[in-house]
């Protein structure tokens, strides 16, 4: 591969479906140990997964009067268990079915003497087969998770700098399990209206919190259903004339369906200069959303 493609290598969705699905549901799985464990952030931010350097992390959860911290591992395809007392599990990531998996975390935590409780439900996909049930997902190519990890470190770190020249209130740069995406979001500083809901095997109150003001959201999602991997942009509540707005580069379009902006991942990693297209798109979505929506943008932006 060139060093263009080694920074954002292919990721047909169909070269990697299976494998996709397995991962969204062992990350699932361990971002409820987080959201049993970490304590409560505004929108939600104390349950997503973090970019590394070789994979996501919960970050250090409280356990007592330590500390506990899993990490996915794609480099040598490994889940680790590691806490502030200087112990360690390990868990290979190979094909194995969810409910394997899950039985598996449950007896790291279990050695650990953690007691953990989660639900053992997926959530925001349609089909909520409990994880202990689970003996159809199970695929795990190596070398698609490998470059799906790739993929991520490359938009958190484009996510990182867009996310520097906003003053006001942002989120980190991080993973949700749920949806199976990276973002960040800005905030104008305004209250939303009640978001209306509706995400599968998701309660309503849940994207309430996590819409409860004005924002403007820009990530990345690997792919699902019938679509492949995109950037992608929205705002909430949308404003009008969104969807028309001149946003850059040319391959971007507007998905009415999604209301949201999408810059296919294909069409990003093969223009000239990947990370100029993909920082541009952040940026031309956020600054036709922020002025159509009249935000302060003079006291909101770094000049």
């Amino acid at each position: 591969m060139t060093s263009a493609e080694a920074a954002w290598p292919a990721l047909p969705l169909a070269r990697w479906r299976d494998t996709r699905d397995t991962l969204h549901l062992w990350t699932q799985i361990v971002g409820k140990v987080r959201l049993a464990l970490a304590s409560p952030v505004n929108h939600w931010w104390h349950v997503p997964l973090y970019v590394t350097a070789r994979g996501l992390t919960t970050s250090p959860m409280p356990i007592g009067g330590g500390s506990l911290e899993i990490r996915f591992d794609f480099v040598d395809h490994a889940l680790w268990f590691e806490t502030s007392r200087g112990e360690a599990r390990r868990l290979a990531l190979e094909p194995r079915s969810v409910a394997d998996f899950y039985r598996a975390v449950r007896q790291a935590l279990r050695e650990l003497e953690l007691a953990v409780r989660v639900w053992p439900h997926p959530v925001e996909i349609a089909d909520a087969t409990p994880f202990d049930r689970d003996e159809r997902h199970g695929a795990y190519d190596a070398a698609a998770a490998h470059a799906f990890w790739l993929v991520l470190t490359r938009v958190a770190l484009a996510l990182q700098l867009f996310r520097g020249g906003f003053l006001g209130k942002a989120s980190p740069v991080h993973f949700w399990w749920g949806s199976f995406d990276l973002s960040c979001t800005r905030f104008s500083g305004r209250r939303a209206p009640p978001h209306p809901g509706g995400v599968p095997n998701c309660p309503d109150y849940v994207t309430r919190e996590a819409y409860s003001h004005e924002c403007i959201s820009a990530g990345w999602w690997p792919g699902g259903g019938e679509r492949d991997a995109e950037c992608y942009a929205y705002a909430y509540p949308e404003p009008e004339g969104f969807a028309e707005a001149a946003v850059t580069p040319g391959t971007a379009r507007y998905d009415r369906g999604a209301r949201e902006w999408v810059l296919p991942h294909e069409a990003a990693r093969t223009a000239p200069d990947a990370d100029a297209a993909v920082q541009s798109f952040f940026l031309s979505t956020y600054e036709a959303g922020a002025s159509l929506a009249r935000w302060d943008r003079a006291a909101l932006e770094r000049t």
